[in-house]
């Protein structure tokens, strides 16, 4: 009964059953506990807690039982606990499996840890299951998210077999990296295989053109899906139009698109048109895609942001003081800037303008240092990515408090040169951020990994991989 009312999506009946139950007396095992972890997802505080409960009143607790809570923390943002209780489980003699795996690896790839992730692999490969095919896909996945998008594609050559979803993981993974040519040749080499695309395939093969900056060649995609494979568009792949027409500056045509629409546009559509205003300065648009994004989604702190942006470009004081009061009014705050990196198999968080890590007066005089040698080169610091009223040498200080290049900096200083560095960011990575990491690269002959909410950008030797164009 209660993995019945947890199949019909009926959670908080399923609860209530496993209530009644152990009231009447009867002791749950790794079965109950098993069908009712998944109903308490959505609450997964809740979950975990009483997960612990469990442990500590010596129930019998089976690989079952362990794998469900894994799977509720990686797909909640528990990333960290997920990879704890994968330890604990292998602590307490239970084996895991070829479940096990693919719900675990989501949680190495969203932090990008990537030495834990590799230890799970080399797991995978000790207990016989990396050639599931499932654990093969969350294998692609997990690369991919760490950076290592050419070990996604060893161990898409290394399967056995391959379903649609192992086909998708390895093009959604070349499009995150912006490489665009080796999408498109893998999404030929899918159909050649005999393998038909689906809506995911075309999602990855659009934000890939988007990302490479290949318009034409994504209006022709978009076009051939529903004329030559029956496929008829979703919000998702006008979304990613939206940012391929944005992202050429072409804001009229994409504003357009959205108004000719069969669907009623949401936020995945007015998001990417405004923040594509926000590049280009189109103030007009921005406002319209502004307020049609206040309807939607009146509590994402994020949409004022970038109208507030697009209003400090343009030195239009007044209206950021109002936006910014609106969001006051609202209770919102802009999301802190924050980054993650992992050294010596240990993830470091670092927040915009953190004082609280114990390396951080070390971080700062590394960042003045290399700040001294740009100036030296000749660089300048792009202020105009500080969106406030304030005298330019504050701007200057601000912008060292970016948690990327706290990250960077905290990496330079406990790795030997030449070791790579990875680092994920929360928000878009800023102007300046970019353009002191490609100088790092190459001052520090350093490979640099950042992966930010858009994109992966690759830094060597001055250089990145996307050109540019984020």
């Amino acid at each position: 009964m209660i993995a019945g009312f947890n199949h019909s999506r009926h959670f908080k009946d399923s609860i209530l059953m496993f209530r009644d139950m152990h009231s009447e007396g009867f002791k749950p095992d790794g079965t109950s506990i098993s069908s009712v972890l998944p109903a308490v997802t959505g609450c997964v505080e809740g979950a975990l807690k009483r997960f612990k409960q469990f442990k500590r009143q010596g129930l019998n607790l089976n690989v079952v039982s362990w794998t469900s809570m894994i799977a509720s923390c990686s797909q909640n943002g528990k990333d960290m606990e997920a990879l704890e209780l994968f330890r604990e489980m292998q602590m307490e003699g239970l084996k895991p499996n070829s479940v096990t795996i693919p719900c675990l690896l989501p949680a190495c790839g969203n932090i990008a840890a990537l030495m834990h992730g590799k230890a799970v692999h080399c797991f995978s490969l000790k207990n016989w299951v990396s050639n599931d095919v499932y654990v093969g896909t969350a294998l692609i996945d997990m690369y991919a998210n760490c950076g290592r998008i050419q070990l996604s594609r060893r161990c898409f050559d290394s399967m056995p077999r391959r379903n649609l979803v192992s086909w998708n993981a390895l093009l959604g993974g070349y499009a995150m990296h912006g490489k665009t040519k080796e999408a498109l040749e893998v999404f030929n080499l899918m159909q050649k295989s005999g393998q038909e695309p689906d809506f995911i395939s075309f999602t990855s093969v659009l934000s890939a053109c988007s990302q490479g900056g290949l318009t034409e060649e994504g209006k022709f995609y978009f076009d051939s899906m529903s004329k030559d494979y029956g496929i008829e568009p979703r919000l998702e792949h006008y979304s990613c139009m939206v940012s391929l027409l944005g992202r050429a500056g072409r804001i009229v045509e994409a504003y357009t698109m959205v108004k000719q629409m069969p669907m009623e546009p949401d936020g995945c559509i007015w998001g990417p048109l405004l923040s594509s205003c926000r590049v280009h300065h189109n103030l007009a648009i921005g406002e319209i895609a502004a307020r049609k994004l206040f309807e939607l989604e009146p509590n994402n702190p994020g949409n004022y942001v970038l109208l507030s942006n697009i209003y400090a470009s343009k030195s239009m004081w007044v209206e950021v003081n109002s936006v910014r009061e609106m969001m006051k009014s609202k209770g919102l705050r802009k999301n802190p800037g924050c980054s993650w990196i992992e050294i010596k198999n240990k993830v470091h968080m670092l927040l915009a303008g953190d004082n609280l890590h114990p390396q951080m007066p070390e971080i700062t005089k590394k960042l003045g240092e290399l700040r001294v040698e740009m100036q030296k080169s000749g660089y300048l610091p792009h202020t105009d990515f500080v969106l406030q009223d304030v005298e330019e040498q504050d701007k200057e200080e601000m912008l060292c408090d970016h948690s990327e290049k706290l990250a960077v900096a905290l990496g330079l200083l406990n790795t030997s040169r030449g070791f790579p560095l990875q680092v994920i960011k929360n928000l878009r990575i800023c102007g300046d951020c970019h353009a002191v990491i490609k100088f790092i690269s190459e001052f520090e002959d350093r490979e640099i990994f950042v992966r930010d909410t858009n994109r992966f950008h690759h830094f060597k030797d001055g250089a990145c991989s996307c050109g540019d164009l984020w």
